[in-house]
């Protein structure tokens, strides 16, 4: 669970913290790819028993912990929400993530799920057949984001785009990426 554990540390069951959050992950990205929305009522108790079990558990260090991990979680995916290229859902449930598995590990959940989620937007352009035109969004996004500062109207310019862009449930690869990453670190029971 911790922000300097592994898998062999006695402090914690992290094998039953990595199941607990994996489950969770499953039913936002169900519900996300169903719905296009993670909702609040999982993101938010997510935050909120990850503080509650990091305090009981660790102490006060183990809530600081947890808040470091809160913070981590929301500004991985934060500048991406600001300038609309992604919804809150997707960012309050890297936060609580972070908030069960702290910090470092959310970080690099993170990692994994932007490349998950980097091939699944790759995979769903080729199988559109849609290259041309996702390539000329892309370069325009990024000759926005480097021309204009003001993320509101980023935001804006991103609102009116909406309806010409396929939409990635980004759910998705957070689960997909966080629980291999879990997997891989023999973190799962």
């Amino acid at each position: 669970m911790f922000g300097q554990w592994n898998a062999s540390s006695p402090m914690a069951d992290v094998s039953g913290v990595c199941l607990l959050v994996s489950i969770v992950l499953i039913a936002a990205a169900v519900i996300d790819g169903l719905k296009l929305k993670v909702p609040n009522w999982i993101t938010f108790p997510m935050v909120l028993t990850g503080w509650a079990a990091s305090a009981i558990l660790f102490g006060w260090s183990g809530l600081m912990w947890s808040l470091l991990g809160t913070a981590v979680g929301l500004a991985l995916l934060l500048p991406a929400y600001a300038i609309g290229g992604m919804g809150a859902g997707d960012v309050k449930l890297l936060a609580g993530v972070g908030a069960w598995v702290w910090g470092t590990m959310t970080f690099h959940a993170f990692c994994l799920s932007a490349v998950v989620g980097g091939a699944i937007a790759l995979g769903m352009v080729v199988y559109r057949r849609k290259f041309r035109h996702h390539h000329a969004q892309f370069w325009a996004l990024l000759s926005e984001i480097r021309m204009v500062r003001d993320p509101n109207q980023l935001a804006a310019m991103a609102a009116e785009r909406k309806s010409t862009m396929m939409l990635l449930p980004y759910g998705i690869p957070i689960a997909i990426g966080t629980i291999a990453y879990f997997a891989f670190m023999g973190l799962l029971p």
